[in-house]
């Protein structure tokens, strides 16, 4: 009897689907929007992270240490920055190291190198390069530099000049920025989406009115709840199966025109690439949507209309 009735429904909604082809067209339509709306806010997060991430790889606090500081004081300090909870990485750069590096990025600069030649020895100290895993922890690393007793081994301090003091307005601009993009980019997506089921629960209404004789002689007759419900649901899941592989075929032309454009303009990230690379995870997310928000919106039309009944 339950496979009966399952069978039942489903035919009077794909019946009701395809004879009420100008109200199905509408609501697919419609239901195409919603589920650009999410796919487009999954691309601008993708975008917006592969950024800010970019960003925070260039962001980070140099320990100068002068010249005459021991190799082995050095790698002890290391060795406590990376004890940090907040330490992601930590990069010793050695004096000779320093030099060479410094001899290359002024190769085309002869007046600079005859200079450092005249001097007969090597000016610069030894460099820790310290990454932290958040922006907003550049400044708890920097009072531990402070405060740290290994810094100054014998009372004498090895470290020359720590550079997060130069570069805090920048890290705290960062921070905030980071911060704000975060909640902007959370709220707009729920404001979208919200905006998109009421939109897609107008719809599906208007499926509703049209057949409301129909749910009033079944109501008449004995029919249940879930009986009357069932076609209006297979109507709503049709419209977001149906609008989920046109939403996912139109997304195709889409990224392929923008790959190039958000390679050049998000750092490195082709949203083409992207999109054939997570395929799989996108195709679920705008099918499940679809038929989700499909569902949940019938059921929310007709259970209203068939409490009125």
């Amino acid at each position: 009897m339950f496979l009966t009735n399952v069978r039942r429904i489903a035919r009077t909604g794909l019946m009701s689907f395809w004879r009420n082809g100008f109200v199905s067209l509408a609501s697919v339509l419609v239901m195409i929007i919603t589920l650009s709306v999410i796919g487009a806010i999954v691309f601008l997060n993708v975008l917006l992270e592969t950024s800010l991430s970019a960003i925070k790889d260039k962001v980070d606090v140099n320990v100068y240490f002068v010249t005459n500081a021991a190799e082995e004081d050095i790698l002890a300090v290391k060795s406590s920055l990376e004890q940090l909870p907040e330490v992601a990485l930590v990069t010793y750069t050695s004096r000779e190291q320093a030099l060479e590096n410094f001899r290359v990025r002024h190769e085309n600069d002869q007046l600079t190198l005859r200079a450092l030649d005249e001097l007969g020895q090597n000016p610069l100290g030894a460099v820790l390069n310290i990454k932290a895993k958040e922006p907003s922890q550049y400044e708890g690393i920097a009072a531990f530099l402070e405060n740290d007793s290994a810094l100054s081994p014998n009372g004498a301090s090895i470290v020359d000049k720590v550079n997060y003091f130069q570069n805090r307005a920048a890290i705290d601009k960062l921070s905030t920025i980071i911060s704000a993009a975060d909640k902007l980019g959370f709220g707009i997506m729920i404001a979208l989406i919200v905006i998109s089921v009421l939109i897609t629960l107008n719809t599906v209404r208007l499926a509703i009115y049209i057949s409301r004789e129909e749910i009033a002689v079944m109501k008449l007759v004995g029919a249940s709840n879930m009986y009357v419900r069932g076609p209006f649901l297979i109507i709503g899941m049709l419209y977001g199966a149906i609008a989920g592989m046109l939403t996912l075929i139109l997304f195709l032309p889409i990224t392929y025109w923008l790959g190039s454009a958000s390679e050049s303009f998000f750092i490195g990230i082709n949203i083409f690439n992207y999109y054939l690379s997570n395929f799989g995870q996108i195709f679920l997310l705008i099918m499940l949507s679809g038929i989700l928000i499909g569902a949940i919106s019938s059921f929310l039309a007709t259970k209203k209309y068939v409490n009125k009944v």
